[in-house]
């Protein structure tokens, strides 16, 4: 990948409240402008919105994910006719479009790990028989790493990153409805809610993830594929964007493998935003392990002026390995947190919907939990970054993963940032955002959501064992959560 990366945004145009935290070559890969910049909350809005990009592809879709399943639907309001599984898309749209290629690369080991089906990954599927349509599978990794960067680049005209991977298990709405119908797998099993994020963007930053991808190409497969030029413009007619004209800055991380270094912008971006918290960290958080979020979150909790921090959680993973890779290190972080939390500045807390949907999805109360997958980090009303990341240690230097983030530059822009934050609080509560929003200007973020708790949809107090579980935790972070490839220290 080029070098010259277009930084763009100078500290002048920024809130005068906190120099910028994008540092190219550090905490950051570049820093790429988008004309439109949108976010798009729960897969339902994503896959909608995606199929309208998908379907105005002229040269090329390119898509990288930790996991792939062509059999999946994007839209459950339209007939299979007029929206066909995603596969079947794919092939039709190329047979349309005499100059498109479709190339999907997906993590080798997905076959084995990932909830899609492994065989039409291993052998090909009916949809991979036209010759522009192309799957592979990347075994450029090291030993127990993963691929788990999410993107699609169509045309180099517009790009998709965040933590929503093209698979089954992943389709739900804003409602989040236990023993929703639609949230059924191709097989049939219905799975529990789920709650994710996206960014789309455009212009060069949209370019520039395209770069990655067609570099993730070329490392797996040996052929280069040039950048897309002349195409038209694309953005779904129904994708509102947050923010317009903005600099956007694209995190990576890539493990060392061979002469090829590691790159740890994302863990450099992630530590630079958290420090920079004044009044408000709002998390939205799949896992979390890593050491060195755990130190930044605490020394907020013991400086007197420090920020209120929310996170919520998955309470608990529907995966026996993850539960104890993840479980046993997370609940020793969350315990470290809550003694040291001696102003009351901390809530971590989970998500549930009214009713059960299976023993494994369901709380003590008898409410059915929502697996939270986003991985969303704001910092007051100034910085915003959805990716693929996690906050654990594998997202440090071990996995491959692509994040996007923005710094508000204008009271409008800080206004868009606290409306998303207030909105996906307010998700999680089953109230008004505008309801929240008042609160929470009234009397901080903390106490607008415990007000606001209880309700039949409500956001409840992440409990912790006080002991330790059956493993010890340096053999869960060490051996199924490590920072870096194996015999690299």
């Amino acid at each position: 990948m080029s070098d010259e990366h277009p930084v763009t945004g100078e500290p002048a145009a920024l809130a005068p409240a906190r120099e910028t935290l994008f540092q190219p070559g550090r905490t950051c890969w570049c820093v790429a402008r988008a004309e439109r910049v949108a976010v798009m909350v729960d897969s339902a809005e994503y896959f909608a919105r995606l199929e309208e990009a998908l379907r105005q592809a002229q040269s090329s879709i390119l898509i990288v994910g930790w996991d792939f399943d062509g059999r999946i639907r994007l839209r459950h309001d339209a007939s299979p006719e007029e929206s066909p599984p995603l596969g079947p898309l794919l092939r039709d749209l190329a047979a349309r479009r005499p100059d498109l290629q479709v190339r999907v690369l997906v993590w080798s080991v997905a076959t084995l790990h990932g909830p899609g089906a492994a065989l039409p990954l291993l052998f090909g599927a009916e949809w991979e028989s036209h010759p522009r349509v192309e799957l592979r599978l990347d075994t450029h990794h090291p030993l127990y790493a993963a691929h788990h960067q999410k993107l699609v680049c169509i045309d180099d005209r517009i790009a998709f990153a965040g933590g929503i991977d093209l698979t089954v298990g992943r389709w739900d709405t804003p409602a989040h409805e236990a023993g929703d119908p639609l949230r059924t797998n191709p097989d049939g099993e219905l799975y529990p809610p789920v709650h994710d994020l996206q960014m789309a963007v455009d212009g060069e930053a949209a370019a520039r993830l395209g770069e990655i991808a067609r570099e993730r190409w070329r490392a797996a497969t040996g052929e280069v594929l040039e950048p897309v030029r002349g195409a038209a413009p694309v953005w779904p007619p129904d994708l509102a964007p947050l923010f317009t004209d903005m600099p956007v800055a694209v995190a990576r991380t890539m493990p060392l493998q061979g002469d090829e270094p590691s790159v740890e912008e994302v863990a450099a971006l992630t530590a630079a935003s958290l420090a920079a918290a004044r009044k408000t960290l709002y998390l939205e958080a799949q896992y979390l392990t890593a050491d060195f979020v755990a130190d930044a979150l605490a020394a907020h909790l013991t400086a007197e002026d420090g920020p209120e921090i929310v996170v919520v959680i998955t309470r608990r993973s529907h995966n026996f390995t993850e539960r104890v890779a993840m479980g046993t290190p997370r609940d020793r972080v969350l315990r470290r947190l809550r003694a040291v939390d001696r102003f009351g500045r901390l809530l971590v807390a989970y998500p549930v919907v009214p009713g059960a949907q299976g023993a494994d999805e369901t709380d003590e109360a008898g409410d059915c939990e929502i697996e939270v997958h986003a991985k969303l980090v704001i910092v007051d009303d100034g910085f915003l970054r959805i990716g693929s990341s996690n906050l654990n240690n594998r997202s440090v230097a071990l996995d491959t993963e692509c994040d996007l983030a923005v710094e508000a530059r204008t009271p409008e822009e800080r206004r868009a940032i606290r409306a998303l934050r207030d909105r996906l609080a307010a998700e999680h509560l089953g109230v008004a955002p505008e309801v929240l929003a008042e609160a929470a200007e009234r009397d901080g973020l903390i106490a607008a959501i415990r007000r606001h708790m209880g309700g039949p949809r409500s956001l409840r107090v992440c409990e912790v064992p006080e002991e330790e579980g059956l493993l010890d935790p340096l053999v869960s972070s060490e051996l199924l959560d490590p920072e870096r490839p194996f015999g690299t220290g």
